[in-house]
């Protein structure tokens, strides 16, 4: 390797200097066309920072890079790529190169690649895999998506009652290449339903003769195949899990769903949220690399919502425009109102609709919640209403006005604190997303409500 030294990974360097470092590297060699170099560049870097790498690329070098590896770590790499890369490289690979990853793949992480593909294109390659590849990732493609038989892996290894700890070690060592987790195993009767779980560590401290049906535990926590992917997630959280058991209608073990796929759907599914919260619709594809259009798509529809519902609060302001027209100085005082009524609504909603998501607020909860919040908005307009009184008195020099923003900045607190803790219970029980729905909602309740107690308390205060 000319004039370059594959960087080291010590445990006390930083992993994103490293990456950073990799790649300055790495698409130098390129440029210069130093192949061999960049391929030791790559050899002490892990998978996942290769895959990281790679897609940080230009997308000329994307599918030289990947070419410099080793089709063990091609495999390996591969499946920690973005999926907008997955595709290009398919795109630029020949048909038996293709093949070739994606028949070794793991099926659960194919069939994540084959949902992000052109149905053509998924059918001409499960045409192509092997027999028993091809049944496995077709299994997963028969479950609906977002369910733990979409996500599940068949590579788990199982054993049966009437076997001894010497069989079902010998199993072990004899399957132990082709299954994804080794450190628990899955027990079952005859008919292959699920009956019991081993760790690997009560097999080994077993005696040789014990059967299995003897020593396993038969408390067993699993999902079902149409069980919602977020709640197998919760029960791996829950119970911390390294993977958990997936068993269809008839109780009979079909795969295992692991942590790492776990991680995988809390950050989609945590994704999804900040994006409703935000009124974003979401989408699969990675920000920065879907063109304008698409983005601008995705957000223009609440926008168009909430400016036709903010032609209400434009209304109310015309028909309090006698207040306004006497008393000018009011004016200066509705953003601050309605900006801070808004917040304190998203603090609420903020609240409810993360607690109903890990599941730490119940539906049976909904009056406490709201009692709960309306008395924290109560206190929160308590206090940032005398703050904004004494703050208008001094800006203004006018008593009157000041306690009318203080008065109305109490109302308004109180009544976002409601709206923010109330709908997204609303929404939740008619089968809404919280999240997306309610932000909306709450803005427009808090402007045009917010703008009407304010003008009628300025109009009473003021004796207009």
């Amino acid at each position: 390797m000319t004039g370059q030294t594959p960087p080291s990974y010590q445990p006390t360097s930083s992993r994103r200097e490293l990456q950073e470092l990799v790649q300055a590297q790495l698409e130098t060699l390129l440029a210069q066309q130093n192949y061999e170099g960049a391929k030791a560049l790559l050899v002490p870097v892990q998978p996942v920072d290769i895959a990281e790498v790679i897609g940080n690329l230009p997308e000329a070098m994307q599918a030289i890079a990947f070419r410099l590896l080793s089709k063990k770590e091609a495999i390996e790499v591969y499946e920690y790529l973005d999926s907008n890369v997955q595709q290009a490289l398919l795109e630029e690979f020949k048909r038996q190169d293709v093949l070739d990853i994606v028949d070794r793949m793991s099926p659960d992480d194919r069939a994540r690649l084959f949902d992000e593909l052109p149905a053509k294109v998924v059918r001409q390659l499960l045409q192509q895999l092997t027999p028993a590849e091809r049944d496995a990732t077709a299994l997963l493609l028969g479950y609906k998506p977002n369910t733990a038989g979409r996500i599940m892996t068949p590579e788990y290894l199982s054993l049966k009652e009437n076997m001894t700890v010497a069989q079902a070690l010998e199993r072990i060592r004899s399957l132990a290449d082709v299954s994804e987790l080794i450190y628990y195993l899955y027990v079952t009767d005859d008919a292959r339903r699920l009956s019991g779980t081993l760790s690997l560590r009560d097999l080994i401290k077993a005696q040789l003769e014990e059967f299995i049906g003897n020593i396993m535990t038969t408390d067993v926590v699993y999902v079902h195949t149409d069980t919602d992917q977020e709640e197998v997630a919760r029960t791996i959280q829950r119970y911390d899990f390294v993977a958990v058991p997936v068993v269809d209608t008839e109780k009979r073990l079909v795969g295992i769903v692991t942590v790492d796929d776990v991680l995988d759907i809390l950050e989609q599914e945590t994704t999804e949220d900040i994006y409703a919260l935000g009124g974003l619709e979401s989408g699969a594809d990675n920000y920065f690399q879907t063109n304008l259009f698409t983005v601008a798509r995705r957000r223009v529809s609440w926008l168009l919502i909430l400016l036709l519902t903010n032609t209400l609060t434009s209304a109310v302001i015309r028909n309090q425009e006698d207040v306004l027209e006497q008393v000018v100085t009011l004016a200066a005082f509705i953003p601050l109102l309605i900006d801070t009524g808004g917040n304190v609504g998203a603090q609420s909603s903020t609240v409810v609709i993360r607690g109903l998501n890990t599941q730490e607020i119940r539906m049976r909860e909904t009056l406490s919640v709201i009692r709960k919040e309306a008395i924290a908005g109560a206190l929160l307009g308590a206090m940032l209403g005398i703050v904004v009184t004494v703050w208008a008195f001094v800006l203004q020099g006018n008593l009157a006005v000041a306690i009318a923003v203080g008065i109305s900045l109490f109302a308004i607190s109180l009544i976002a604190s409601l709206s923010g803790a109330a709908l997204p219970f609303l929404f939740h029980s008619l089968k809404l997303d919280p999240a997306l729905m309610s932000a909306p909602f709450i803005t427009t309740a808090v402007d045009v409500l917010g703008v009407l107690i304010y003008l009628n308390v300025a109009r009473w205060i003021l004796r207009l």
